[in-house]
């Protein structure tokens, strides 16, 4: 596993990061869930994303139980606030949900200090100041080490920017947007926004919810115990989701298996390929419900894919990829 640096700010990331949600969130069992979490360690994964809505809390709870047999210098660990918890009202970034939410993450977790906090969304109810300067507070107070989002535009990227740098705040140090072959829509302007701030990327979705892995069929049902069968993400694919449902969709992703053949990788590693091909990305986050497939992603660190291979994935996908 190699490392990329998180921006300008004071973290490093490897390449793959390990992803919570759905999986770790209680989509499969507690037991599995740390023996998943114990393998990406094993395999030199070092940055854990998470968020204290994913499962209720759970996901946090779980992962800082997995992570407490390891040192607590061979992980970064990263959480997120914005979206309510449970059935708990609270949302947004004010000031005092950022001090509410981040005791409440440090405290699930079992650490003293987040390595990379995250705003989930954009909260347009709440000023710019108001977030960034509690977050500033987190950062000087010793609870946070860096601060990123996720799903930001370049509007709001660059008056973040604006606020901090006339205010003397912390700036941010990642972005945190999806992005792969299917969904680039941060091509447009996050990652030029991103680039001119010294912000670096965390992609999440690399393997579009697991579509870019093949496993998927047009005109059939998602395999039974598969993410995509999951009450979680058919919620999602109901709503942001469809997209990825189409059966034009998944029969341009079914053509791609010849070029990842051609390669000597399989579907997911030539997604994975392909997004750490940016100099952006800094980490492509990864979920997995078994440990064998953490062993079969980490196998792309290295790889570079050729211009005729990305020419290839071009044409194939056409008119399905989302670029805005």
């Amino acid at each position: 596993m190699r490392d990329r640096q998180l921006g300008h700010g004071p973290l490093e990331a490897s390449e793959l990061s390990f992803g919570t949600w759905l999986t770790v969130a209680g989509g499969i069992g507690r037991e599995q869930a740390i023996r998943c979490v114990h393998a990406a360690v094993d395999h030199g994964i070092t940055l854990f994303d998470t968020a204290n809505q994913y499962g209720a809390g759970e996901a946090e709870r779980v992962l800082g139980e997995a992570l407490r047999a390891f040192p607590r210098d061979r992980y970064l660990i990263a959480t997120k606030l914005f979206f309510p918890v449970g059935d708990e009202p609270d949302r947004g970034l004010s000031a005092a949900q950022v001090e509410k939410q981040l005791d409440r993450s440090l405290m699930r977790l079992g650490v003293d200090c987040i390595d990379l906090y995250q705003c989930h969304r954009f909260d347009k109810e709440t000023p710019l100041e108001e977030t960034l300067t509690a977050l500033d507070k987190a950062v000087k107070g010793g609870k946070v080490r860096a601060i990123g989002f996720s799903e930001w535009t370049a509007e709001q990227i660059d008056a973040a920017a604006a606020v901090c740098e006339a205010n003397g705040l912390t700036a941010f140090s990642s972005s945190q947007p999806q992005y792969s072959m299917l969904w680039r829509k941060a091509e447009a302007a996050v990652f030029a926004s991103c680039a001119r701030h010294g912000i670096g990327t965390l992609a999440f979705s690399p393997l579009a919810h697991g579509v870019l892995t093949g496993k998927y069929a047009p005109g059939e049902p998602p395999p039974a115990g598969s993410r995509a069968a999951s009450a979680e993400m058919n919620a999602f694919m109901e709503t942001a989701g469809r997209h990825y449902r189409s059966d034009s969709l998944l029969q341009a992703v079914a053509e791609l298996k010849p070029i990842a053949a051609d390669l000597g990788l399989t579907m997911a590693q030539m997604a994975l390929a392909w997004v750490l091909r940016r100099p952006e990305v800094a980490s492509a986050i990864i979920g997995a419900s078994r440990p064998e497939q953490i062993a079969d992603n980490v196998r792309v660190i290295g790889v570079e894919l050729p211009a005729e291979a990305l020419e290839r994935i071009d044409r194939t996908l056409g008119a399905v990829v989302v670029w805005e």
